[in-house]
């Protein structure tokens, strides 16, 4: 039995100073039912709790760590930028150095602006694409999340595509009646709201390949589908690739599917670990925003010198050359998760247990499930009690996975071989687990 008599006491005092005793909500492991390890140190694919466990790390703060915690060159740039100073609220060479390298992958994004969370490039590119189009409806896709800003926080009402309603106290009915809410993966039920409001469309949002409902694929077609309807009704296409940038490929999303949104969102890896995110597109549209034009967006920490440190550090490990005669990056990334997914479609059908798996790149999916598993529906029906005891299970032999279905797993340039086959271990274990708790 896993001990966490320290982290259990560490999180009962933590509940008495912040809400649930975290600072987001996912971390409080309330739905697997148990208490969460409070982590200690990390380097390369391994983390560490304050009781003294050890776990292979496929979290990764929740997908930024792709060259491994604590990498010696990510943290050397650190250092070296915190020596210099933490903040200065100013201009910097570093804020146009990692928008070059950002660029450099992402040819749709011909100016960028930095901001410091996922939350913050999706509510500014909404309100970008409501000024450029000056249009006030957005549309967004049931169980893709784009951060907390109110209009966002918005759930579907009845039928297949409605005007939403607020999924959190705290925002407005006007301000969700902004927002129009349509399955992902159905073009149906999008093309009906467009020839009902595509008038009225600023943009349509979108992760490209969903990685908070689980990890979800686009079908065939689909992206194509919605670059071509924002076109022809004059609306924005915004790719929140926050979560898929430089995991689905180097480019993200958008470079594996062949598709150029006019907005792109990215966040976590071009961090390094630090708090960052952007928003950039065409030149005409992000030209529209303050101050070289009308739509306001500001942060004092926005570019913050470590931040840009650490980020350019790691995408120029992601972006390095491979010796002659080796694969990419990414290559050796999608490589890793196909023999974990591998492993696990053997010890699934060993056990007679229904799974679905999906890969984007360096994100992957699993699921308990008997059909396929393509919106948020499919994923709300999967098994989640067999979920739990997988997730348990395989926290048990040291394996840390996301405590939750509807959540992705990750992949880092740190994990050995040595690490996949004590993984590929802990599946079989894990799976028979799953089988002998439905017997």
């Amino acid at each position: 039995m896993l001990n966490l008599e320290k982290s259990a006491a560490a999180f009962a005092e933590a509940k008495s100073l912040m809400p649930g005793g975290v600072n987001s909500p996912v971390r409080s492991y309330r739905s697997m039912g148990s208490t969460p390890p409070f982590i200690a140190k990390a380097k390369g694919s391994k983390i560490y709790d304050i009781d003294g466990n050890e776990y292979i790390d496929y979290v990764l703060s929740w997908g930024p760590m792709v060259v491994g915690h604590a990498h010696d060159e990510v943290v050397a740039a650190i250092n070296e930028a915190a020596a210099l100073g933490t903040s200065y609220g100013a201009p910097t060479l570093r804020e146009s150095e990692l928008a070059k390298l950002v660029m450099s992958v992402y040819p749709s994004i011909q100016r960028i602006r930095m901001v410091n969370s996922g939350t913050e490039a999706t509510m500014s590119a909404l309100r970008l694409a409501r000024g450029y189009t000056k249009r006030d409806k957005i549309i967004k896709f049931v169980g893709c999340y784009h951060g907390h800003s109110d209009s966002l926080l918005v759930k579907a009402g009845s039928g297949l595509a409605t005007f939403g309603v607020p999924d959190s106290p705290g925002v407005t009915a006007g301000i969700a009646n902004d927002t129009i809410t349509v399955p992902y993966n159905d073009p149906e039920a999008l093309t009906a709201v467009m020839k009902e409001h595509g008038s009225e469309v600023a943009a349509i949002i979108v992760e490209p390949v969903a990685g908070n409902m689980g990890c979800i694929l686009p079908k065939q077609g689909y992206l194509s589908f919605l670059r071509n309807i924002t076109t022809e009704y004059g609306a924005l296409l915004i790719f929140d690739e926050v979560m898929c940038g430089f995991r689905a490929s180097l480019g993200g999303a958008q470079a594996a599917y062949g598709i150029t949104p006019d907005l792109t969102c990215l966040g976590k890896i071009i961090g390094g670990g630090l708090p960052v995110a952007a928003y950039g597109g065409k030149a005409e549209i992000m030209d529209c925003v303050s101050p070289a034009g009308p739509v306001y967006q500001a942060g004092t920490l926005s570019g913050n010198p470590l931040a840009m440190a650490a980020g350019i550090a790691t995408l120029k490990l992601l972006t390095a050359e491979p010796e002659p005669g080796q694969p990419d990056t990414n290559r050796i990334l999608t490589l890793k998760v196909k023999e974990i997914l591998a492993a696990v479609d053997a010890a699934a059908k060993k056990y007679g247990v229904a799974v679905r798996l999906h890969q984007a790149g360096s994100m992957f999916g699993i699921f308990f499930s008997e059909k396929d598993v393509e919106n948020y529906e499919d994923a709300e029906a999967c098994d989640q009690e067999a979920f739990k005891v997988w997730f348990h299970s395989m926290l048990e032999q040291g394996i840390y996975l996301a405590p939750s279905q509807f959540e992705t797993i990750f992949m880092s340039m740190a994990h050995s071989d040595e690490d996949i086959a004590k993984t590929i271990a802990a599946v079989d274990v894990s799976m028979k687990a799953v089988a002998d708790s439905k017997k």
